[in-house]
């Protein structure tokens, strides 16, 4: 399937209710920014969303109320260049971390920490717990 556009769908659809992963987009329509803001934080799923409007108070008010990983403003695909973390929020985050940017990298790595201390032999009198200050 090429990508698709789904226009005019209503909150029962499939696909409303289910996510839909591939060159898909859902177009749902709204009366008020309100009520987009309401329909977008009711859905189980906060991936990405987008909003096209030449109100720059709009957007801003979108961008902060929304409950998404994902916010598009005048771009149908919200998603980010690969060093920005690309992934949603809520029942569309599979894990605790985010595909790309640094989440990523922190989920391929493990951190590790090591202290150590390293006095000099000539005041070395066996072990010493405390540790030293300047």
């Amino acid at each position: 399937m090429g990508p698709t556009v789904l226009d005019h769908v209503k909150t029962e659809m499939t696909a409303y209710t289910e996510e839909i992963f591939g060159p898909v987009l859902v177009v749902v329509r709204v009366d008020t920014l309100e009520d987009g803001i309401a329909l977008i934080n009711a859905n189980p799923y906060g991936n990405g969303t987008a909003i096209f409007t030449s109100s720059g108070a709009a957007a801003r008010k979108f961008q902060r109320s929304v409950t998404v990983g994902m916010i598009g403003i005048n771009v149908p695909l919200p998603v980010p260049v690969a060093y920005h973390s690309f992934g949603g929020w809520k029942a569309s985050l599979f894990g605790d971390k985010h595909i790309y940017g640094p989440e990523g990298v922190s989920f391929y790595t493990r951190g590790k920490v090591i202290t150590s201390r390293w006095p000099e032999t000539h005041h070395a009198s066996g072990a010493s717990y405390n540790f030293p200050s300047n």
